[in-house]
């Protein structure tokens, strides 16, 4: 009778570890999960990077794993890096949002986090870029350099903050340029996005803003090749072609890799939709182009340190 009721006592306690959430210093392996490839010069490059960071820092095996573009391609995913200890997840993504909405319940020992999203849960934390400002600079930047008035943003996806914030910023510097918008719905369709490339040089732009992922680096250096400008995104692209990329708009992710490790670290990292900016050192302009002029340098530098203080961009004063 004493065995059985030590036996069902252990059930019981392997019933209970087995629901048990994420606590405060429990990290024991980190994955990452990229759509594409960490190859491509920018926004997987980076997310490579901060798990590299999180490697270093804190001394713990880190995985991932490329090309996971599906339900099913997450699921299995995520059961071959729990398999081998990992219980941070980072989805380098806004759509891992909706992949991890449908099983986060199952692996109440697993935080998850991805980027750009409006979903959370108690175990799923969503790590957002407030990016309509570096889109406004680049906007000021392309503004001040079209020599024709045309300018050409080639987006990922139309629902892209910056794509509003560098519409704006153009007007701003240049209410008599035309910004010409055409978007990808892909981040990495390259093909179609240098076919919305090759129009809009045909219809006289001369500065573009393509944000996107691996579509970027090519289209950077197709610019170059027709001696046109360009403004880099995600990463500081001015090594891809120092006199054709103006400036970039910087989204540091591998800083809220460690930001979000940190806060799990300490157990403060909520199961919330957390926002970064300029404030919080998570965006910047990217090093200028000797071809910028200097007082657009400083033009730009100015309204950059007044949205850091203020939160408002020229048009909201």
């Amino acid at each position: 009778m004493k065995k059985i009721i030590i036996l069902n006592l252990i059930a019981m306690m392997l019933l209970a570890g087995c629901n048990i959430g994420f606590t405060e210093g429990e990290i024991r392996s980190v994955g990452m999960l990229v759509e594409t490839t960490i190859h491509d010069q920018a926004w997987g490059q980076k997310g490579y990077k901060g798990l590299m960071d999180i490697q270093e820092e804190y001394d713990v095996d880190v995985y991932f794993k490329e090309g996971i573009k599906s339900q099913l391609d997450v699921n299995k995913a995520v059961d071959e890096l729990t398999d081998k200890g990992v219980n941070v997840i980072f989805g380098h993504s806004s759509t891992y949002g909706e992949y991890f909405k449908e099983i986060h319940k199952e692996y109440p020992e697993v935080h998850f986090v991805y980027f750009n999203g409006g979903y959370a849960a108690d175990n799923v934390t969503s790590l957002n870029f407030s990016s309509v400002a570096m889109g406004f600079f680049g906007g000021v930047v392309a503004g001040n350099m079209t020599s024709t008035d045309q300018v050409g943003l080639i987006a990922a996806h139309e629902w892209q903050p910056e794509v509003e914030g560098f519409y704006e910023g153009v007007k701003y510097s240049n209410p008599e340029a035309i910004v010409n918008f055409s978007f990808v719905n892909s981040w990495d369709d390259t093909k179609r996005a240098m076919d919305l490339y090759d129009q809009m040089v045909q219809q006289g732009a001369d500065v573009f803003y393509p944000a996107g992922d691996a579509f970027n680096p090519p289209m950077i250096q197709q610019i170059q090749n027709d001696g046109l400008y360009a403004i880099g995104y995600v990463s500081d692209q001015s090594s891809l072609g120092e006199g054709t990329v103006l400036t970039s708009t910087v989204q540091h992710v591998e800083e809220l890799y460690m930001i979000a490790i940190e806060k799990l670290m300490d157990g403060s990292l909520p199961g919330e939709v957390m926002t970064f900016d300029f404030q919080d050192d998570a965006i910047s302009m990217g090093k200028f182009s000797p071809n910028v002029p200097e007082d657009v340098r400083e033009e730009v530098n100015q309204m950059v340190n007044t949205y850091i203080e203020t939160g408002k961009l020229p048009t909201q004063r």
